[in-house]
């Protein structure tokens, strides 16, 4: 099975007012784990980046102005895309702006929702999980105790890493296992005990019982078989 969790940074908030994408960050997982084959690239849009998205994910005009065009990338894009299912936090908005894309690129071109892959959107899964709460993707890491510290400002690679973690613990690990059912919070059976451990953590220490506790366990054991017999010494 092999996934591309995606987020894409635009000049603005609607392609029907002619924003364009200006990045595109894409993490690849198969059979759910990472494979470090991502796909990053910044995009000029031949067109102003509107203040507002500047100060949102902190792309200037400046930087992208000797950046590729879209119709630069898209074929590489498209092809490493094809075939996968894109993970998207509120999809909509990402399709709709690639779409746009794709139509400017070639007239007639496939859509990525009917022809070059299938969609799943973890914005639509997580209000699922957690209705009337927040679900953005600060809230979802906070909620999985995932720590994205170093997100100051938004960023299509940065984003589409965190959300691969987000999504990786919304489904269960790392392994899609689904025990069926929800707990009181809302949360798939199995998913609540799911934390993140730092790398650097010391191993546990092991405690062996003492020969005063071995004498007492052996001791009860003989009370047990008294009444029952007993499979413990078997």
């Amino acid at each position: 099975m092999r996934q591309i969790v995606l987020d894409t940074e635009t000049t603005g908030i609607d392609p029907k007012q002619g924003h364009r994408v200006i990045e595109i960050g894409c993490v690849e997982l198969i059979n759910r784990r990472y494979t470090g084959n991502n796909f990053h690239v910044y995009i000029n849009p031949e067109r102003i980046v509107e203040q507002e998205a500047i100060e949102v994910h902190g792309i200037t005009n400046e930087f992208l102005a000797d950046k590729p065009k879209f119709r630069d990338v898209a074929a590489d894009f498209v092809e490493y895309i094809r075939g996968a299912e894109l993970v998207i936090h509120n999809a909509a908005f990402d399709v709709g702006f690639m779409d746009h894309e794709f139509a400017l690129w070639q007239p007639g071109q496939p859509v990525i929702t009917r022809d070059i892959c299938a969609v799943r959107d973890t914005l639509a899964m997580a209000r699922e999980l957690f209705p009337g709460q927040k679900n953005n993707l600060d809230a979802l890491c906070r909620r999985y105790h995932i720590d994205n510290s170093h997100r100051t400002l938004h960023g299509a690679l940065l984003d589409a890493e965190i959300l691969a973690d987000v999504y990786l613990l919304m489904t269960g690990g790392q392994t899609d296992l689904n025990l069926g059912g929800k707990n009181a919070e809302g949360q798939h059976a199995g998913q609540e005990g799911i934390r993140r451990l730092p790398a650097d953590r010391k191993a546990l220490k092991i405690i062996q019982a003492s020969a005063d506790e071995l004498t007492e366990h052996e001791k009860y054991l003989d009370r047990i078989e008294k009444k029952v017999p007993s499979l413990w010494r078997q």
